[in-house]
């Protein structure tokens, strides 16, 4: 069969098709037996996206896991592996599978991907998390370490040292014959651990196409760099929208998408033509770039039971008790703002939104400066810091009046 490609058909009847030992990587995200009926519109409203994930019982569903298996088997190269995606409902019923089909000494990662995804719709624990499955076809398997930056509570110049174990086994700084240590070599970072941090597609990323599980591309990316190299042929027997072949032209590898679904091919086969991949900002700029504020700042929210909100100009967070069902946002007045500017930023940031009570958290003694325009329903607090310097500045008062008082009197 010929590469680069995404075939029509039941991947089950199609894998026999593929020659013994021609594949790199298998990766699969199939149903997740969830008993249900995906759907989802494109971006533009214009086409409906669906599969049926129903199954008339487990037993079926675990059949047709272990026949794709048992054919990604058979077409891995020696040298190659089987990625697969699934989540909690069957994950357990799974791995007994893998271990089955692979062996479990084959057995090499259970990759988490960990995402933010916010749902009230359930009694429980957030659902924030999946799990990729990782196996070898032998010990012979090909492996690609990815290194990540070390965490900030490292110390980097203690890494860069050498060390040794002295004569009670306990690991100690190298040092040289004149009794300086030793520094080593320099350090490539930390091999990836198997807990991914990689965000879900954002509703308004280019590169969602309206398909239901859609995968991010940069998800794919580290599977594929992992255990494959340029040229290597990368296998998808379940490719829905194709991010995985999509992933595979992105880094110069072959690929074989199937999908019994039209609609998918069609979708796959169009975005191979345009190559939209989204770029994360969270992953580009790291997760401190978006914690702007201060811990003054912090401590104010936290002493009035707010939730903290960043890069917003308007509102530095909203109390965690509602306001007769409607949120409570809170403004704390800057250094270089007037008391009448925070308010106004605030009445601002709140137009539209239907806000009954909001809270300016005044810092400073200043003019009121310009308002908005309109009867304001801005209640104003003052800061703790503030309202001690206040007192301190009375009892400062009072007390220059006593003396007064007891010089006037001669006392």
């Amino acid at each position: 069969m010929d590469s680069n490609k995404i075939i029509q058909g039941d991947c089950q009847d199609k894998l026999k098709e593929l020659r013994d030992e021609s594949v790199d990587l298998v990766y699969f995200d199939p149903p997740f037996f969830t008993q249900k009926t995906h759907s989802l519109k494109s971006r533009d409203n214009s086409k409906t996206y669906a599969f049926e994930d129903r199954y008339n019982s487990l037993d079926k569903y675990l059949e047709l896991i272990e026949n794709v298996l048992e054919h990604s088997q058979r077409v891995l190269k020696n040298t190659g592996s089987v990625f697969l995606h699934c989540d909690k409902t069957a994950s357990h019923n799974i791995r007994v599978i893998l271990d089955k089909v692979f062996g479990r000494d084959n057995f090499q990662s259970e990759i988490v991907w960990s995402y933010k995804r916010w749902s009230n719709s359930k009694k429980g624990l957030l659902n924030a998390h999946q799990v990729i499955f990782f196996y070898s076809k032998t010990k012979n398997f090909k492996f690609n370490t990815i290194y990540t930056d070390y965490s900030a509570t490292t110390n980097i110049d203690q890494i860069l040292q050498e060390r040794e174990r002295d004569e009670n086994g306990k690991s100690v700084y190298k040092r040289d014959e004149n009794g300086n240590i030793v520094l080593g070599k320099g350090k490539k970072g930390v091999p990836l651990s198997d807990v991914w941090n990689i965000p879900y597609l954002n509703p308004k990323a280019k590169e969602r196409t309206g398909y239901p599980t859609q995968k991010p591309v940069l998800l794919l990316n580290q599977i594929i760099r992992i255990a494959t190299d340029e040229g290597d042929l990368v296998l998808d027997p379940f490719c829905g929208s194709g991010t995985t072949c999509v992933s595979a032209k992105h880094l110069k590898r072959c690929y074989i998408g199937i999908d019994k679904s039209m609609d998918a091919v069609n979708l796959a086969n169009s975005r191979l033509g345009e190559m939209v991949i989204t770029e994360s900002e969270l992953l580009n700029k790291g997760t401190e770039s978006y914690l702007e504020k201060t811990e003054k700042e912090l401590a104010i929210l936290q002493s009035i039971n707010a939730i903290p909100v960043q890069r917003n100009a308007g509102i530095d967070g909203f109390l965690r008790e509602q306001n007769k069902d409607k949120p409570v946002p809170v403004k704390i007045q800057r250094e270089d703002e007037t008391l009448g500017d925070a308010i106004e930023k605030l009445e601002r940031a709140s137009i539209g939104k239907g806000y009954d009570y909001k809270i300016v958290v005044q810092t400073s003694e200043s003019v009121a400066g310009r308002l908005f325009g309109f009867e304001s329903n801005v209640q104003i607090i003052k800061s703790l810091e503030l309202q001690a310097k206040e007192r301190a500045q009375q009892s400062t008062k009072a007390q220059r009046a006593v003396g007064s008082i007891a010089g006037a009197a001669g006392i």
